[in-house]
């Protein structure tokens, strides 16, 4: 039996509209060539049936990009055809959409709630934040489209939660984060924190990226924040991976889990990759096309890759916070030094982080405990 794992899905590949000077996978257009990039109603159908064929109790499509609303509608309304036709009785099938929210209409987001699709929208906090960074092709900020965007969410019942990219500028004010996201009544929240190398000197960061300790400052203040407004009242995904392990249940994000083994990355052509971070031609597990996809997720490249997180630095073999991270991303490992046996560049972040936290998420699990218990 296969065993289960997501779906990461890039049906418009690298492409995009916007031009967010931080994104990591727009260099990824001249890896495939050509100036546009779409699946195609083949692979989409290939895809669908070769999934859902494995029969998983529960199975995820999670689609990224570039960015994934390029692909129309349409897309999106044959796919969940698709699933109905080639999914079993009983089966949980989910789809999540991660989008940068500009093209969002009530179309989309009636569509969005009838079948239940979890939207992930980018927005990096209040607009003098959010407009630094993440602009369109033509330089403008795009904060009022995304508000739009996720307006037209509440208006149609669609649910989404909010991913913040934290870079050197809205690292600096976690209270006017916390107060925005608390004041736009946001439910679910996650920080993705930005290390890049400099194009000019690849051993040094990229001038929008952070340092461990800003990672660790944020996270400490906007901890106490969360703390002092009701932790039932917010959902902070690195906060609720730290309190599943120590509930000693899977991780939230696959950063703190053991292996790399969670999903694989399937591209507009159908190609297959070990992780979104490593799409590259050493980590290519085949196509879905050629190849069917449970070999792929269970290739001997893949379980290779899986593995190599355990490869950490002997600084870490003997670091308290060991059983919390194991190591970290293996991207931030590499993101500077070239050598996935380094500790992470955002170490000295989470030691802080933790240190900090974990006596109160500790007394948190304890309660969770005991009421389960009773």
């Amino acid at each position: 039996m296969t065993r289960p794992f997501t779906l990461l899905i890039k049906p418009a590949g690298p492409d995009c509209n916007l031009a967010c000077d931080y994104c990591f996978y727009a260099c990824k257009s001249a890896y495939f060539g050509g100036a546009s990039h779409r699946m195609t109603p083949e692979v989409q159908e290939k895809l669908v049936q070769s999934y859902l064929g494995l029969g998983f109790e529960q199975s995820s499509f999670a689609w990224q990009g570039g960015e994934p609303t390029l692909m129309g509608l349409d897309f999106y309304k044959r796919l969940v055809e698709l699933q109905k036709q080639y999914g079993n009785d009983g089966q949980i099938v989910s789809n999540a959409l991660q989008t940068n929210g500009i093209l969002l209409d009530d179309e989309w987001c009636s569509f969005l709630a009838e079948y239940k699709f979890l939207c992930g929208i980018s927005l990096d906090g209040p607009q003098e934040y959010h407009d630094v960074y993440r602009r369109d092709r033509a330089g403008k900020g795009t904060f009022d489209r995304v508000m739009s965007g996720i307006e037209a969410c509440r208006r149609n019942g669609a649910e989404f939660n909010i991913l913040v990219l934290l870079n050197n500028v809205n690292v600096e004010h976690p209270d006017a984060l916390f107060d925005f996201f608390r004041d736009l009544g946001i439910e679910y929240l996650q920080f993705v924190p930005c290390v890049e190398p400099s194009p000019d000197d690849p051993s040094k960061p990229a001038p929008y990226s952070i340092t461990a300790e800003q990672y660790g400052q944020f996270l400490c203040r906007f901890f106490d924040r969360w703390m002092e407004y009701g932790i039932r009242k917010l959902s902070v995904r690195l906060f609720d991976g730290l309190l599943n392990t120590l509930l000693n249940l899977p991780p939230a994000e696959c950063t703190f889990a053991r292996l790399c083994s969670d999903y694989i990355v399937v591209e507009h052509n159908g190609d297959a990759y070990c992780c979104d971070f490593f799409v590259q031609s050493d980590t290519r597990l085949g196509n879905i096309m050629e190849t069917p996809i449970e070999q792929l997720a269970g290739s001997p490249l893949k379980q290779e890759f899986a593995r190599r997180k355990t490869e950490l630095h002997n600084k870490c073999f003997v670091c308290r916070h060991l059983d919390l991270c194991r190591g970290g991303c293996p991207k931030d490992r590499l993101a500077l030094s070239g050598t996935q046996k380094e500790p992470s560049y955002f170490c000295r972040g989470y030691k802080m982080f933790f240190d900090h936290a974990l006596g109160q998420m500790q007394a948190i699990a304890q309660v969770i405990r005991t009421s389960a218990n009773r």
